[in-house]
């Protein structure tokens, strides 16, 4: 059963008193517990924070559900997004999703073997100038080539 460290219920509850409303801290109680869960959430965490925060699992789910921020299953080590909407994939996006997971040899959602990486296209990542680009964890990478862009993951530890 997931349960937050000490710390991350500090975090969760100071969240809760900094805003008008409990459920305003939904959004950063998700960050922090995907954080300490290894990268997603599951309905376990859901549960613990309905019960930290004393807010129906359902609300919590309507937020978490929404936002693509929070991964919905188990991600690798290094998370890599790949944007494929319009400016990205016009600039070869989806080809260049196409190649790291060929190269990684996964599919899209999955994770490598080692649990060291997993790909996920995205929709928009907010950089439309500097297409194609990827996010790896919280990191930009922009104006990639699949070279490029296998360069900077093979430097990954």
């Amino acid at each position: 059963m997931f349960q937050l460290s000490n710390e991350g219920k500090t975090k969760v509850l100071s969240k809760m008193k900094r805003y008008e409303t409990k459920e305003s801290a939904i959004i950063p109680a998700l960050y922090i517990a995907q954080k300490e869960n290894g990268g997603w959430v599951s309905d376990e965490v859901v549960l613990h924070l309905s019960q930290l925060m004393d807010i129906p699992a359902v609300r919590i789910n309507e937020v978490f559900k929404f936002y693509t921020m929070f991964n919905q299953a188990p991600v690798g080590k290094h998370h890599v997004q790949v944007c494929c909407n319009i400016s990205c994939a016009l600039n070869g996006g989806r080809e260049l999703a196409g190649h790291i997971c060929k190269e990684l040899k996964i599919g899209f959602n999955e994770v490598t073997d080692d649990e060291r990486f997993s790909v996920s296209k995205v929709e928009c990542l907010g950089s439309c100038s500097t297409a194609p680009m990827m996010q790896v964890n919280d990191k930009y990478h922009e104006n990639l080539t699949p070279e490029s862009a296998m360069n900077i993951l093979r430097g990954l530890k």
